[in-house]
């Protein structure tokens, strides 16, 4: 894009916010700023990326030779996500940014799901990220299972090494993979604060849009 540093996003996250009624707006990564945009913002998304949480942030000792990270850019976005959770307002992560929530919430990853998982499913899916990989199990009475029209299971798409681990405290894991995998957690104490490890943004069912509608919904009941 540039011999210089550059910032990109893929349209259809943008696309998705204002679909559902949000006026969306990418923030860059300086750290020092983060306070003022809790105070400016309504609601937090915290996007994927192709790279990895620096395991430090959870305790690990160990690091797994598959894992990359962005610091300055995990530094900004955990940065104002602590202060969305401090204020309780609105938070979706997706994919890598469902692995910062957890983080943030107490919990820890698994670093490359091929080696800590048996028979693990094909979390980097062949096929194109607008169709679906693998389905997902969803609880029931939580969030994720509303928005999903009260059925038990989701086609999704898939693209991730990484996946949640263990969950902190007050943490509900509402979606799992066949291959026991976490696909969304979500704190129910929170008025709104859900992860997927999925892509919602590509919009491939009625419970991807309806995330993104709950969101902004949330956003717009928060008294300002």
């Amino acid at each position: 894009f540039s011999n210089l540093p550059w910032y990109a996003i893929r349209e259809n996250y943008c696309a998705a916010i204002s679909r559902a009624g949000g006026l969306p707006i990418p923030l860059p990564h300086e750290v020092e700023l983060a306070v003022d945009y809790v105070d400016l913002l309504d609601g937090l998304v915290v996007t994927g990326g192709a790279f990895d949480v620096d395991p430090s942030l959870y305790g690990a000792a160990d690091r797994h030779d598959t894992v990359v990270t962005k610091d300055r850019r995990t530094a900004f976005e955990l940065a104002v996500l602590n202060g969305f959770l401090a204020e309780d307002r609105p938070v979706l992560g997706i994919c890598g940014g469902q692995q910062l929530l957890n983080v943030a919430l107490g919990g820890t990853l698994i670093q490359h799901i091929p080696d800590e998982v048996a028979d693990c499913l094909a979390h980097e899916q062949p096929n194109p990220r607008t169709e679906a990989g693998h389905a997902v199990i969803i609880a029931a009475d939580t969030m994720l299972h509303r928005l999903n029209r009260g059925e038990a299971t989701l086609a999704v798409n898939s693209a991730h090494h990484q996946a949640a681990g263990e969950v902190g405290d007050g943490v509900v894991i509402s979606g799992r993979a066949p291959d026991g995998v976490i696909e969304a957690i979500e704190a129910p104490k929170k008025r709104f604060c859900l992860g997927v490890q999925w892509h919602p943004e590509y919009s491939i069912s009625s419970a991807d849009d309806a995330i993104f509608r709950a969101m902004i919904q949330a956003c717009e009941s928060e008294p300002r």
